[in-house]
């Protein structure tokens, strides 16, 4: 599966990561935040499920669950 990742800056330089399936809008309620594009079409390994770059655990399952995945807070750099 591929993602488009976007991005929000955090307290203390930190930032989380959005992942939304490729083209598809981020979802209302995950809207209220200002997201700023990060990146277009980043591949999902279905055999890792794993996007580390982005601190972003599971991101199948979270967008199977509620439509799009986000980074862990106590996965952030």
């Amino acid at each position: 599966m591929r993602v488009d990742i976007y991005c929000r800056d955090e307290a203390q330089g930190k930032h989380s990561y959005l992942a939304v399936p490729e083209g598809k809008p981020i979802p209302e309620e995950a809207t209220n935040t200002d997201w700023q594009p990060e990146a277009r079409q980043v591949e999902v390994d279905d055999d890792s499920d794993d996007l580390p770059r982005y601190h972003i655990v599971h991101p199948l399952e979270q967008i199977g669950a509620k439509g799009y995945a986000i980074t862990s807070l106590n996965e952030q750099l």
